[in-house]
């Protein structure tokens, strides 16, 4: 009955497909790297919602990670991309490529987590570190690192943590945790971009203490037993933005009709994937396969299928770790974007004053995304800006606020520990806008799948 089903409703997406303007190109390639959080590209082929906007993808796995796929988009190689959220902003702002990219649309909310290896945990332990207390402060390992500091004075040897990207969310939600219990990233520890899938292989190798990455490549630790998972990006930014999909500007520009249609098809894929567990678990299936992520399907379990395996034998309800459609998560929203301009300039990555707004405005696509969202059904919020930290599923670990009229301000004086390389004088004088920022309520319109509670679901 499921396939009888299926079958009838790819039908009528292509009787409305049919309606709409038709595709500039409709042969495509589109890069990913092997995460979970490639789970919408994965699905939009393997259920036929590609297929079903006329388009014939092929869903390419990038082996040079984040770097690779960043080059092959400027290239042209990929026609668009599963990408770090933080990556076409500095591609646009001359960081990372300088050209100009564009962000889409949003892939999903959350999906990481801060894995460290034994050894490590071992000596924060005789600091306090409680691992099965949540959230876990940073608390512990400053004391180690104070400890350190004091036993090998002139001498003293840095840590060493891994993440995938030096724009990466996973570099700036390790620097925000360890940061707010005032640990100096740049001094006590040295930081360093791995692909994701080579994370656990460098850490039992000793090359790092630990890292930040998204799934599967924590849980792979943790069932080994070498280390555990000590903080979630949830449990430091709930529902935060991680992954968007990613096209040269010029690209959209000349593909108009192109362009939508994949969107289209990624937000249905979006939609089907919080739509029902049972969609999580044929998902998990399809990204277990070697051309997608080639991971254990008992190890992809532990987090798409809404618990997330902090420590071995544990398994702890989370059902909001990986979110695709739910709570406006494919939403673009302008404010999340220049969040990330924030964490360039607090770790020096930007070394000249920009204009936040002209610059977030020119990368994330909300105006393309509402055209989309209308055409197959997706709820939007009332406005591209809001603040964040305010909500009850929208929290920061030390209770900071993230209010896009105050930018400059949140980079400067709302952080003990920040090293920007732009005075704020200087900053301020290009930034001197305001917007209108709406909060949304939390909503989960699709299914209970990366839904906080039952109560929100509002599908019938």
């Amino acid at each position: 009955m499921f396939k009888q089903v299926l079958k009838i409703g790819l039908g009528l997406s292509l009787v409305a497909s049919s309606l709409l303007a038709a595709p500039e190109k409709t042969k495509l390639k589109i890069g990913f790297i092997a995460l979970t959080d490639c789970a919408p590209l994965v699905v939009a082929k393997e259920k036929g919602f590609f297929e079903a906007e006329g388009l014939d993808v092929h869903v390419a796995k990038e082996g040079g990670g984040w770097p690779g796929i960043q080059q092959k988009v400027i290239s042209g190689e990929y026609d668009y991309s599963h990408a770090l959220a933080g990556m076409p902003i500095a591609a646009t702002l001359g960081i990372n490529g300088d050209t100009n990219l564009q962000a889409l649309m949003s892939l999903d909310l959350n999906g990481n987590a801060i894995t460290y290896g034994n050894k490590i945990i071992e000596e924060m332990e005789k600091f306090g570190l409680k691992k099965d207390v949540r959230p876990v402060s940073a608390e512990s390992l400053k004391k180690y690192i104070d400890s350190k500091h004091e036993k090998e004075g002139s001498n003293y040897q840095p840590l060493n943590f891994g993440m995938v990207h030096p724009v990466s969310t996973h570099n700036y939600e390790l620097r925000y945790w360890m940061a707010a219990s005032g640990i100096k990233p740049d001094e006590d520890t040295t930081i360093k971009p791995f692909p994701p899938p080579t994370m656990p292989q460098n850490l039992i190798a000793g090359n790092i203490d630990g890292y930040c990455v998204g799934e599967p490549w924590n849980s792979r630790i943790v069932l080994k037993g070498a280390g555990s998972a000590l903080v979630t990006n949830y449990d430091i930014w709930n529902n935060n933005p991680e992954k968007v999909l990613q096209a040269r500007a010029d690209f959209v520009e000349k593909n108009p009709e192109t362009t939508k249609a994949v969107m289209r098809a990624v937000l249905k894929a979006q939609m089907w994937l919080d739509e029902s567990w049972e969609n999580r678990e044929e998902a998990i299936k399809y990204l277990a396969q070697d051309n997608y992520v080639k991971a254990p399907v008992e190890v992809l379990r532990k987090s798409m299928s809404g618990t997330f395996l902090y420590t071995k034998d544990v398994d702890s309800v989370n059902p909001m770790f990986n979110v695709f459609a739910n709570n406006y998560a494919a939403y673009p929203y302008y404010s999340h974007g220049m969040w990330f301009i924030t964490q360039m300039y607090r770790w020096g990555q930007l070394t000249t004053p920009v204009d936040m707004k002209a610059t977030i405005e020119k990368v994330y696509r909300p105006d393309l995304f509402e055209v989309v969202a209308k055409e197959v059904g997706y709820s939007l919020p009332e406005s591209p800006w809001k603040k964040d930290g305010v909500d009850e599923y929208n929290k920061f670990l030390d209770g900071k606020v993230w209010d896009p009229n105050k930018a400059v301000e949140y980079i400067y004086d709302t952080f003990e520990v920040t090293s920007p390389l732009v005075s704020k004088e200087d900053l301020m004088k290009v930034n001197n806008w305001k917007v209108t920022t709406k909060q949304p309520s939390y909503v989960c319109p699709y299914g209970p799948a990366g839904c906080a509670d039952p109560k929100y679901v509002t599908k019938k």
